[in-house]
């Protein structure tokens, strides 16, 4: 479930700049940079009034803040003190982030956990990247996971354990990238794309076409975004978040480990969905659901994806040959064009 330092990137395929001479059309600016461990890019109708690199300090002083409340890799962060068990009242983004991680935590029936963070490192995952794991710590660290187990009240966490540790990673990318597009709504800004790892929010249209995202192929070491995608998605006024088993993993003894942990039996997942992408309204849900789905499976995916219309979903898992096979849910068909 851990988002490594490179996220499971959904490449935007856009220009950096768009510019244009004639008054009549919108005019488009944009900047990028790196933030939370991955890059980040914004590109947005610009009402000339705006200066751009103004909007950019605002938003990197912004996602400053957020780091400072949930990133694992801020040792000085609230997430990071109370992992610790310090004396510390939650601020605004962890109390939203909490609050709305056990919504999606029984939405998914625990299949989205924050509370698998000391799988997560046991496994070698964490942010110092070595594993510990052994079978005969598996019982013990069970006993650290399950929302059930940590309370939020008044600012103040309270856990049933001081072992259990959070980890926002599985979610914080979507929600920073809700917290940003807040941001630029308040700013009256009628057309925008937000990306953090991956990822996307839109709004609005870029000029009179549909934002254009792209999927990278899920093969193992498809490191960088754009060079070989699966597909491209249209969208307007929606979010999207992809997460797959194919760019963070280890090989042991011949057995490929992926970052993805089951929070349910405590191992890496091993099933033949390769990847999963979630289209939905906030990009907070899409970035918790496609994790999740990760973690349930092909099978229990495609229930969970025909139980809940607020989710469109694009699936590519393997066959018994090892041969990609893609599943697209109905309402996202007329929007997806697939590679050969």
């Amino acid at each position: 479930m851990m988002k490594a330092m490179v996220n499971f990137f959904s490449v935007v395929l856009i220009q950096a700049c768009l510019v244009s001479c004639v008054q009549d059309k919108p005019v488009y600016n944009s900047f990028n940079g790196f933030v939370q461990g991955t890059t980040y890019s914004i590109i947005f109708q610009n009402n000339q009034k705006l200066d751009p690199f103004v909007l950019r300090e605002e938003v990197e002083a912004l996602l400053h803040n957020f780091d400072m409340s949930l990133s694992l890799y801020q040792d000085s962060s609230i997430l990071s003190r109370i992992n610790r068990n310090e004396k510390v009242v939650a601020d605004a983004f962890f109390t939203e982030a909490f609050e709305r991680s056990k919504e999606l935590y029984e939405l998914t029936g625990g299949a989205f956990d924050i509370t698998v963070g000391p799988l997560v490192k046991a496994w070698g995952f964490g942010p110092d990247a070595v594993k510990r794991f052994s079978e005969s710590m598996h019982d013990s660290l069970m006993h650290l996971v399950g929302m059930d187990k940590v309370e939020l009240k008044n600012g103040i966490i309270s856990k049933k354990d001081p072992g259990i540790t959070l980890d926002f990673n599985a979610v914080a990318q979507g929600f920073s990238v809700d917290i940003v597009c807040r941001h630029l709504d308040k700013l009256n800004i009628d057309s925008y794309l937000v990306e953090i790892g991956g990822e996307v929010r839109v709004k609005g249209e870029r000029g009179s076409s549909r934002w254009r995202i792209g999927i990278d192929r899920p093969v193992d070491y498809n490191v960088v975004p754009g060079t070989n995608l699966q597909a491209i998605i249209s969208l307007k006024d929606r979010s999207l978040a992809t997460s797959g088993n194919y760019r963070k993993f280890f090989v042991e003894d011949n057995i490929k480990y992926s970052h993805t942990i089951d929070p349910s039996t405590g191992y890496p997942v091993r099933h033949r969905l390769l990847s999963a992408t979630i289209i939905t309204d906030d990009c907070t849900a899409a970035d918790a659901v496609a994790t999740a789905c990760m973690v349930m499976g092909l099978e229990k995916t495609l229930d969970f994806i025909k139980k809940h219309s607020e989710f469109e979903a694009y699936l590519i898992y393997s066959d018994d040959n090892g041969d990609f096979i893609t599943w697209i849910s109905e309402g996202l068909k007329k929007s997806i064009s697939e590679s050969d």
